[in-house]
Parts: C-alpha cells; sequence; structure tokens
C-alpha cells in the first residue's frame, strides 16, 4: 500500500498537467490538419438545409466521412459559435479518454484508488493518438470510451444479463459514427448475449433510418462518400493498401502479405476463443485489440491516432496473461504511439518514410506478437493436459 501512495502521490501531478497541456495548450494552438471544421461546416450545411455530402472528394483536406445518423446527433454543434464548438468539442473527448482509461482499470480488476489509473492516463496523453485527436479534434476520444463501456458491460452482463443492452448501444454508437467498430459485434455473437447484439445492430440502422429524411442530400452518402471509402488513398495512411498506394510494388506481393496477415489475425481470433469462458477478461480484450489491429492493417485506411483504440489490449498487461507480456508487443507499441519524429537531415528519405510507416510496421508486429502469442498459450496449455 505505501508503494502504491508513493506511485499515486508521483503520478497524479504528471497526469494532470500532461491533460492540461494537451487541452488547453496543445489543442488550442490547434494543427494544420483540422478535422473539426469539417464536421463543424457539415452541421452548419444540414441546419442552412443545404446538401452535407456536397465535397471536392479529389482533395487531400479533411473530408466529412460521418453518417447521416452521426450528422443527427453531431447538429446540436451548429448552433454553437464555432469557438465555444470546437472547445467544448476538445474538452468532451479529453474527459471521454480519461473516464475511458478508468472504466478500462475497473474492467481488469483494479481500484481507481490504484497506480493503474494515473498511470495510464500520464502514459495516455504523451502518444502520438491521444495528442493528435486533441489537436486534430475529432472524436476518437469518445469512441475510445463507447469500447470501452462496451467491453465492461459485456464482461458483466454474464451476470447481469441488462448490461447487454448497454454493451450493445454503446457500441452501436461507435458503429454508427466509424462503421469499423462493427467487426466487434463478434464478441456478443460467439458468447450468445443477444441482448448486446440486437442493440448493436438496431442503434445505427434505427437512427440511420431516423435521420435520412432530415439530413438534406443524405444520398450522397451513398452516391458520393461510399465509392470515395472504398477507394485507398495515398496520403495520412498507414494501413498495408495505404503503404501499396503510396509505393506501388505489384500486386502479387501486396495479395500474398495482405493474405498471411489476415490469416495470423484470424488465427489469432479463433484461438483466443479456447479462453472466453474460463478467462473472459483476458479473452474480450485480446480479442477485441486482434480485430482493431487488424483492421488497421488490413482495411483501405489506416490512421495512426486510431491506435489509441488498442489501449484495452495493452492494460491486459496487469493480468496473470497478456499479449503485452512480451518485449515484441511493446515495441509493437512504440512504433504506433511514441510521438517521434524521425525526420533526419542526414538520411531525409529514410526519415519521411519513418514518419510515415512506422505505424505500419508497429501494426504488422502486433497481428504477429499476438498470433505468436495465441499459438504459445495453446501449446502449454495442450501439454499440461
Amino acid at each position: 500500500m505505501a508503494v502504491n501512495s508513493r506511485i499515486n502521490a508521483a503520478a497524479w501531478p504528471v497526469a494532470i498537467l500532461l491533460v492540461l497541456h494537451r487541452v488547453f495548450v496543445i489543442a488550442r494552438n490547434g494543427t494544420p490538419t483540422d478535422d473539426f471544421t469539417t464536421v463543424y461546416n457539415a452541421v452548419t450545411r444540414m441546419g442552412n438545409g443545404q446538401p452535407v455530402y456536397e465535397q471536392a472528394y479529389n482533395h487531400v483536406d479533411p473530408l466529412y466521412l460521418y453518417t447521416p445518423g452521426a450528422t443527427l446527433l453531431l447538429a446540436p454543434l451548429g448552433h454553437l459559435n464555432f469557438s465555444l464548438a470546437r472547445g467544448l468539442f476538445i474538452v468532451a473527448n479529453a474527459a471521454a479518454i480519461v473516464a475511458a482509461l478508468a472504466v478500462l482499470t475497473i474492467t481488469v480488476d483494479r481500484k481507481l484508488t490504484s497506480p493503474l489509473w494515473p498511470v495510464s492516463i500520464a502514459l495516455a496523453f504523451v502518444t502520438e493518438s491521444v495528442t493528435n485527436t486533441l489537436a486534430f479534434t475529432n472524436i476518437n476520444g469518445i469512441l475510445l470510451l463507447c469500447m470501452a463501456v462496451f467491453l465492461w458491460a459485456l464482461l458483466r452482463a454474464e451476470h447481469t444479463p441488462q448490461l447487454g443492452w448497454v454493451a450493445g448501444v454503446v457500441i452501436g454508437l461507435a458503429i454508427l459514427i466509424k462503421p469499423q467498430f462493427a467487426p466487434l459485434l463478434f464478441l456478443p455473437l460467439v458468447k450468445l448475449q443477444w441482448r448486446s447484439l440486437a442493440a448493436g445492430i438496431g442503434v445505427p440502422v434505427v437512427i440511420n433510418a431516423l435521420a435520412w429524411p432530415f439530413v438534406p442530400g443524405a444520398n450522397g452518402y451513398l452516391n458520393k462518400l461510399m465509392p470515395y471509402l472504398s477507394s485507398t488513398r495515398d496520403y495520412a495512411n498507414s494501413s498495408w493498401a495505404g503503404f501499396h498506394a503510396y509505393v506501388d510494388f505489384g500486386a502479387g506481393l501486396y495479395w500474398a502479405v495482405w493474405l498471411i496477415f489476415a490469416a495470423l489475425t484470424a488465427a489469432a481470433i479463433l484461438g483466443l476463443l479456447r479462453w472466453r469462458n474460463c478467462d473472459p477478461t483476458l479473452w474480450a480484450l485480446t480479442t477485441s485489440g486482434a480485430i482493431m489491429v487488424g483492421i488497421f492493417f488490413l482495411s483501405s485506411l489506416g490512421q495512426q491516432y486510431y491506435s489509441m483504440w488498442l489501449f484495452p489490449l495493452m492494460f491486459t498487461f496487469v493480468l496473470k496473461r497478456s499479449v503485452f507480456h512480451s518485449a515484441g508487443a511493446w515495441l509493437a507499441a512504440f512504433l504506433f504511439l511514441a510521438p517521434v519524429s524521425w525526420a533526419s537531415t542526414a538520411h531525409p528519405d529514410a526519415g519521411r518514410w519513418m514518419n510515415f510507416f512506422t505505424a505500419t510496421a508497429g501494426w504488422s508486429l502486433l497481428i504477429v506478437t499476438i498470433f505468436a502469442t495465441v499459438a504459445g498459450w495453446w501449446r502449454s496449455a495442450r501439454s499440461t493436459v
């Protein structure tokens, strides 16, 4: 207890100052990349009765990518002054990240008075993911909170079935905003938690259906935005497809690597099913991480700051068994989370490539590490039978 008190005494001041610095200095200053103005302009167009999806999809500026249902939920922002709306959005996302880390602390059966919460806050707010989420002013912090609450409620729904509705609603809201969260419905599917599954599917479907008549030019989401999302862009894209778009090395090598990593991801996810009942916390948090890192690496778009959605996987470090008990996982985490620039006057080309694709290397290494770790667990389990 004395050790915990000393760690808390050191961690809390560092955590609080880092949060304040990221929110009131880094985020308030902003960066050339500005995700919030795109959202604000879209909801303002909605309020003025103008088509929401009228954008230049051949341009590199941030584009509005949310569904009509998400647009309806964000519509109140358009009634506020821009500066006030942006400030509230930054604070809301920072608070959501802090709350998500609290939920994850509880999920791994640690008290909020333990050092895990302040230490995780300090470490999280140092990362590229959190720093750029706040500086770019996007919604990823709120999505992290949705993911954390989903996992917490899903695990506790075994004993309190009504929490299945909570799990389904929050993951449904995440899917509504970013459909790449949909594969997480695999978790309630294999646990046969029909409440979570029904709400997770129903929430985005119902809200989109309700929003469609109220969002001007909603058909543009299908006719204009979906074709854009199905293509692979060659900028700000750390996925394997993004790497291939940036450096065209032939379809044969691209698909060979893609299929290998898809197989490793699938094998890890299926292999983890062995622990879904005997160690559900390990299973849920590790499977969620395997799913998300597979999406980042294998899909048409993977941005480095998405990596904060791997925080639940990293929290398994405090469990008896974890992917993050290996050096490979921490090396991978450094590659996709560390806020470092590799720009070099001596080696400018290598530095530029490192800045673009360290996340790609980190995600691929984490996929290999998860697969190898799960394979090792299986071998150990078989040898003790």
